[in-house]
């Protein structure tokens, strides 16, 4: 005989075990997207990019000319369209692209890429028009040994006004040339904090854009000089030398370049990278 309160208890159980077999009730099964999203965001100068786009993966199967068929419009991807977006104006193998989001589509061949930037965001692969094309143009794709098992876009190679998109699915690497340019726009900016009265200059940051970018070594020497005499370190002190030998003043440039390994060695011992890159420097001006 089983006692009154256990009998209870096992009731009880067993209703619940009932409650969650009616139907309409059952434990929701969350299953793992084949293909998932991905969003991708990097900055290339003073430009912000971002790409949003699905991942399949190879999974054994023949990709381009196979799955993904040669000479037709491919949305870069899986589910929906790829979609990327330019927080200023760029160009992409030489082809000016307003700032602005756009859907990336593709026209895979054996010998060579279409890539399309179109302005409807609505379309799919299924509706795509040409005559919604911001731009089009064609790129070579190239073989690599090692197989990319998941669908792969990828930013590298950054520069200040520069990166390289890379396309990467099986075998097969499609390289797009990104520009930023960022130049002129940071120049004036420069100029005019440089022309305002009283403030915190950016004396150091003004003469290495200068200097990195090629433009008036004059103003970035009298720049570097003002950053020096405010706060003398190794790494102001290693510009400073790297202008003065631009500009053909060797014997400040060794000078200057001593006194940053001077600097350096105080600040992280001996084995700091500065010593040799000064050490190099003074060699090429001997």
């Amino acid at each position: 005989m089983i006692p009154r309160l256990s009998y209870t208890a096992l009731v009880a159980v067993a209703g619940l075990c009932c409650a969650t077999s009616l139907p309409g009730q059952a434990t929701k099964v969350e299953f793992p997207s084949p293909s998932p999203t991905c969003t991708l965001k990097q900055r290339v100068g003073l430009t912000d990019i971002e790409i949003v786009y699905s991942r399949p993966g190879v999974k054994e199967r023949t990709i381009f000319g196979g799955l993904i068929p040669y000479g037709q419009v491919w949305r870069t991807g899986a589910n929906a369209s790829t979609k990327i977006s330019f927080s200023g104006p760029v160009k992409l193998n030489g082809n000016d692209v307003p700032a602005g989001k756009y859907a990336l589509y593709t026209i895979p061949g054996e010998k060579e890429w279409t890539i399309i930037l179109s302005k409807n965001l609505e379309s799919s692969v299924f509706n795509y028009d040409k005559k919604d094309d911001l731009v089009r143009f064609k790129t070579e794709p190239v073989e690599v040994a090692e197989h990319v098992e998941t669908f792969t876009m990828d930013l590298t190679d950054i520069r200040d006004e520069s990166a390289m998109l890379y396309l990467m699915w099986d075998k097969t690497l499609v390289p797009i040339q990104m520009e930023a340019p960022l130049t002129e726009k940071v120049v004036k900016q420069i100029e005019d904090v440089m022309a305002g009265e009283g403030g915190q200059k950016p004396y150091y940051q003004a003469a290495m854009f200068y200097y990195d970018h090629g433009q008036d070594l004059q103003k970035a020497r009298k720049w570097i000089e003002a950053a020096s005499a405010k706060n003398e370190t190794y790494y102001i002190m290693h510009l400073q030398a790297k202008i003065l030998a631009k500009v053909g003043d060797k014997e400040k440039a060794i000078a200057a370049a001593k006194r940053s390994s001077e600097l350096a060695v105080k600040a992280e011992g001996p084995k700091s990278g500065y010593v040799k890159m000064n050490d190099d420097l003074i060699s090429s001006l001997q």
